[in-house]
């Protein structure tokens, strides 16, 4: 194309010759080997003038036009050629630079791999694969190691924990006010750590729960305007969050309970959704257990009210899933926090498969949240499920270990058994250990103990011996730092089957007080026309954990002496012979 012919004058108005022979203005022959002319297609001859010695000026007009579109041809030629130039110098540069990378990235890998580490990258596609890499197209092959299978978990205690939940907090800043704050869980969590017990358990990734999920106990309204961003439903006048000032100049749902329009609603969401993934590789069978660290709490939130501290109901949400999605029958839903769990009674008090049973200080409904008295047994099918163990009396004195041993003995195992769950749930509070003030809690019952006492650890053994062993605790309150972290660390030991620290044998001496025993005796009388296993009247209620123990050891003593005799008897009237009629 650069070698095209312009024309010129001639003097007979004949084509240009291209061979240089012959006297000036003949057509003359073509060279052997030449071409014939050849024209571009945009230029035309110029018309010959009339007379004028050679073409005159009109000739002269016509090489001056034929010369400037040569020179603009050629110059469009030459930024063609600059364009591929620097298209062919960019791709080189990016073929340089992704070998860079890729060489940095063996180099890193290999060094990790001489440290005994083993690294895998399966949230991306092999490089290899990528179709808009640049390498893709280049003629060095690019080798990269299929990423490594992920390791089966281990059978036994599963964890699971997430530090975005830590940024659920009031937007004053001061963490000194608010008993529920992010404090609370990177305590319990780095305790474990210290003692091991992390080390020791399988440790699973949380999630956010989806919105279907969180209404699968709470309302559609309360889910959005809970559980998405607040500033997307301010315009819809259906849905009116009911938010006000704080006297620390926060914002919250009520007075106590702090609202984050930032991390609230995802950290809420979290929660309950670690709570799920670990219920359910329990009831599955991939883990023997499982403790969830996790904040906000959930068991006072209604189906379409959040109240003390709690938003979406992560237990009740689990037990429900459970029902939806793996047909478990029957579950148990134990709740040990010193408050009522107003929202999960409500969530199964009709429910036949759900047995709520919940020991909390209720005071005749003058301790929070005012619900949870002994005559609520449930309604319709459910009439008979739903277990208050309401402790009265005041803090004159308060409840502890010997008190909420006896109630277990009476009342949470005998109907437990009876009810024979598939899988256990625990709402598990701590506010009931000693620490707490009386507004919170004002109970003394003991962090650590063994199988001889009633503290946290062991009212996790007395559970682990239902449901083959599946259960699973989910922190709920709890607000002294010190005592949470003890009462966490005796329960974790106790899912994993190390020893427990036993109490003195004052305490395992100390008989319930009377105020408890009254308490006990009201729920037995209510809830005995339901449960055959509780036994009305019992005179053991007021015995200590030894006495208890000595007489369950002379009961059995009895029962292996009449089922003795019984054998024996048996035996005597087989080889004796029988009395022969007399003839008549």
């Amino acid at each position: 194309r650069l070698n095209h012919t312009l024309p010129s004058s001639s003097d007979d108005g004949q084509s240009p010759r291209r061979d240089g022979g012959g006297a000036q203005g003949a057509p003359g022959p073509l060279s052997p080997g030449r071409r014939p002319p050849v024209w571009d297609q945009h230029q035309t001859r110029a018309p010959r003038p009339s007379g004028g010695p050679r073409g005159g000026h009109a000739a002269g007009t016509a090489f001056q036009t034929g010369m400037g579109r040569r020179k603009e041809y050629e110059s469009n030629c030459q930024e063609i050629s600059c364009d591929i130039v620097c298209v062919c110098v960019c791709k080189q540069q990016a073929i340089l630079l992704e070998q860079q990378r890729i060489h940095q990235l063996r180099n890193y890998q290999a060094s990790i791999e001489a440290a005994g580490l083993s690294i895998s990258f399966p949230g991306h596609r092999p490089l290899s694969r990528a179709q808009s890499s640049p390498a893709s197209a280049s003629s060095f092959p690019i080798s990269v190691p299929p990423p490594e299978p992920q390791a089966k978990p281990r059978f036994t205690t599963g964890l699971v924990y997430d530090s975005l939940m830590q940024k659920h907090q009031c937007m004053c800043g001061n963490t000194h006010i608010h008993p529920e704050h992010a404090g609370r869980i990177q305590s319990i969590w780095s305790r474990l750590q210290e003692t091991g017990l992390r080390g020791q358990c399988e440790c699973i990734r949380g999630r956010k729960a989806t919105l279907e999920e969180l209404q699968t106990v709470h309302s559609e309204a309360h889910v959005l305007l809970y559980g998405t961003n607040p500033l997307r439903q301010k315009l819809d006048c259906s849905v009116t969050p009911m938010f006000v000032r704080l006297p620390c100049g926060g914002v919250g749902v009520d007075s106590d309970t702090i609202w984050n329009e930032v991390h609230s609603s995802s950290a809420a969401r979290l929660a309950v959704g670690s709570v799920v993934e670990l219920v359910f590789k329990v009831a599955t069978g991939e883990l023997k257990n499982g403790f969830a660290v996790v904040r906000p709490p959930g068991h006072h939130a209604e189906e379409s009210t959040p109240m003390g501290f709690c938003y979406f109901n992560s237990v009740a949400i689990a037990a429900r899933l459970l029902q939806q999605r793996l047909n478990v029958n029957k579950i148990l839903i134990v709740d040990w926090d010193v408050h009522h769990g107003n929202g999960t009674q409500q969530a199964f008090y009709d429910d036949p498969n759900v047995l709520y049973l919940s020991l909390h200080r209720y005071d005749d409904g003058n301790f929070f949240p005012g619900s949870g008295a002994p005559d609520e047994v449930g309604s319709g099918p459910g009439v008979g499920f739903n277990v208050n163990m309401a402790f009265t009396g005041g803090l004159e004195p308060s409840m502890g270990d010997a008190e909420y041993l006896a109630a277990f003995r009476s009342v949470v195992i005998p109907i437990a058994n009876e009810f024979s769950p598939d899988v256990v749930l625990v709402s598990s509070g701590f506010d009931a250990v000693e620490g707490h003030p009386p507004p919170l809690g004002g109970y003394n019952l003991s962090a650590k103990c063994t199988l001889s006492c009633s503290g946290f650890g062991y009212l996790t053994r007395q559970l682990m011996t239902l449901a083959e062993g599946r259960v699973v605790l989910a922190l709920e309150g709890g607000h002294d730092l010190t005592a949470i972290c003890d009462a966490s660390e005796a329960c974790v030991s106790a899912l994993l089957g190390n020893p427990l620290e036993p109490l003195s044998q004052a305490t395992l001496e100390q008989r319930p007080n009377q105020n408890a025993v009254c308490s006990i005796e009201k729920v037995i009388e209510t809830h005995s026309k339901y449960w055959r296993s509780l036994q009305r009247g019992s005179p053991r209620l007021g015995l200590s954990v030894l006495e208890a123990q000595r007489g369950d050891s002379e009961e059995a003593e009895t029962v292996s002496a009449m089922a003795s005799l019984s054998v024996a008897n048996k035996q005597r009237s087989e080889e004796e012979p029988m009395e022969e009629e007399a003839p008549l």
